[in-house]
C-alpha cells in the first residue's frame, strides 16, 4: 500500500508544486502584503491593520464592492438564459457530429484576445456606432451606450457566454434522452420538461457554468474599463486606481483579499448546493 501512495505521489507531485508556486504562494503573501504600511512611499513589511481599518471604513469601497457584485451576478444570470435554448438546440435536436463543429466554432473565440473582442464593440456601441446607424433608420437614437453599466455588461457577456453556452451544451448532451421521452409520453409540456426534467438532471453544470461566469465577470477589468468607464469603479479597477495613490500596494491588497474571499465563499456554498442537492436525489 505504501509503495502504491509513492507511486501515485509522483504523478501528483508537478501539480502540487505548480499550485504552491503559482497559486498557494501568491495568496499567501497577497494576504501578508495586506499588513504592511506604506511610508515615504516604500512598503515596510510589519503587521498592522492600518490599511485593513482605512479600506473597510470607506463607503466607495463598498459601493465599489456591491456595484461589482450585482454586474457580475447579471452577467451570469443573462448569460445563462441567452445560453440555454441554444445549448438545448445542440443537445437535443443536433446530431453528434453537428455538435462537435458547434462546439468547435464556440472555442474559435478564445483563440482572439479579449483585448480585441472588447475594443471591436467601439465600433458597435458608439454614438455614430453600428447600433445607434440602425436606430437612426427608425428615427431612433442615438443612445448613449458606451462608458454606462451596459456598455460593461456588453463586455461581461462577450467573455463569458460561448464559455456557459459550452458547458451547459455538454451538461444536456450528457442527459439521458430517455427521462425526456418519458416526461413527453406522460404528457408534459416542454416547459414542464425543461423544468421538472432537464433542469434537475443537469443541475450540477448549470450551477457550475453560472459560477465560471460570476467568476470570470467579477474579476475582469477590461470591460468595465473600456466600455463602462470605470463609472463607477468595480472592484478590480479600485485595485488599480489604489496602487496609483502613493504606490498604496498594501490597500490594494485589501481589496484583492476581499475579492478572494467573497469568491471563495460564493463557489464553495455553490458547489456544496448543487452536489448535496444531487446526493439527496
Amino acid at each position: 500500500m505504501r509503495r502504491l501512495n509513492a507511486y501515485a505521489l509522483t504523478f501528483r507531485l508537478p501539480i502540487i508544486i505548480w499550485q504552491a508556486l503559482f497559486f498557494i504562494g501568491p495568496l499567501i503573501f497577497v494576504v501578508a502584503m495586506s499588513f504592511f504600511v506604506v511610508k515615504n512611499y516604500r512598503m515596510v513589511e510589519t503587521f498592522e491593520l492600518t490599511s485593513w481599518a482605512k479600506m473597510i471604513s470607506r463607503d466607495y469601497v463598498w459601493s465599489a464592492y456591491r456595484y461589482t457584485l450585482v454586474m457580475a451576478g447579471s452577467a451570469a444570470a443573462i448569460a445563462s438564459i441567452l445560453a440555454f435554448p441554444a445549448a438545448w438546440f445542440l443537445a437535443f435536436r443536433c446530431s453528434a457530429r453537428a455538435r462537435q463543429v458547434a462546439l468547435l466554432l464556440l472555442i474559435v473565440p478564445f483563440f482572439t484576445s479579449y483585448l480585441v473582442r472588447t475594443f471591436s464593440w467601439y465600433t458597435i456601441l458608439a454614438e455614430a456606432g453600428v447600433l445607434n446607424g440602425g436606430f437612426a433608420l427608425f428615427g431612433l437614437g442615438p443612445f448613449k451606450m458606451l462608458n454606462t453599466p451596459f456598455g460593461t455588461l456588453v463586455g461581461y457577456l462577450t467573455l463569458v457566454l460561448p464559455l456557459v453556452m459550452i458547458l451547459q451544451t455538454v451538461t444536456m448532451a450528457n442527459i439521458d434522452t430517455r427521462l425526456v421521452q418519458a416526461a413527453r409520453n406522460l404528457g408534459c409540456t416542454p416547459a414542464r420538461t425543461i423544468w421538472s426534467v432537464i433542469l434537475p438532471a443537469g443541475k450540477t453544470g448549470f450551477v457550475i457554468a453560472a459560477l465560471f461566469a460570476f467568476i470570470l465577470s467579477f474579476g475582469d477589468f477590461v470591460a468595465p474599463f473600456y466600455l463602462g468607464g470605470s463609472n463607477p469603479p468595480t472592484m478590480p479597477i479600485l485595485i488599480i486606481d489604489t496602487t496609483k495613490a502613493g504606490q498604496q500596494w498594501p490597500r490594494a491588497a485589501v481589496v484583492a483579499v476581499m475579492m478572494m474571499l467573497t469568491l471563495f465563499s460564493i463557489a464553495f456554498a455553490a458547489i456544496v448546493y448543487s452536489y448535496r442537492k444531487r446526493a439527496s436525489r
